[in-house]
């Protein structure tokens, strides 16, 4: 299938608001991006994990930023697959403290722009302390 690549400047933007809710601990962008029905899911620690966006809204607002800490910005965007004109997968990297993070986002296009209905996270490496 054809890439509609008209579809990439807006889902660039909320892979963009993605990263800026976590760099703050923002939970209105946090909300914004995500769909109210997505869910989060990891299985590090040899088991599923399952985590419902309320629930995982809760956590990064009871967290400090890094922002807050004026840690540099280390995100990026690793890879993205446009599935069809209104849905995609997009491999990003990011750190917050001393955690780095690989998480596969799942978007669909809805009448609000692209949204999150999935992320599958994995810790990939904890840092030694400064």
């Amino acid at each position: 299938m054809q890439a509609n690549t008209a579809q990439l400047p807006p889902l660039l933007d909320a892979v963009q608001l993605y990263f800026d809710s976590l760099y703050y601990c923002d939970t209105d962008m946090l909300n914004e991006v995500f769909h109210p029905s997505s869910s989060l899911f990891d299985a590090d620690e040899g088991k599923l994990f399952v985590e419902p966006i309320d629930s995982f809204s809760s956590d990064v607002e009871g967290r400090e930023s890094p922002a807050s800490k004026e840690q540099i910005r280390e995100d990026e965007i690793l890879a993205i697959d446009i599935l069809s004109p209104l849905s995609a997968t997009v491999k990003v990297r990011l750190r917050a403290h001393r955690k780095v993070f690989v998480d596969h986002l799942g978007f669909v296009l809805t009448e609000n722009g692209w949204k999150i209905v999935s992320k599958i996270w994995h810790l990939e490496m904890e840092m030694a302390d400064a």
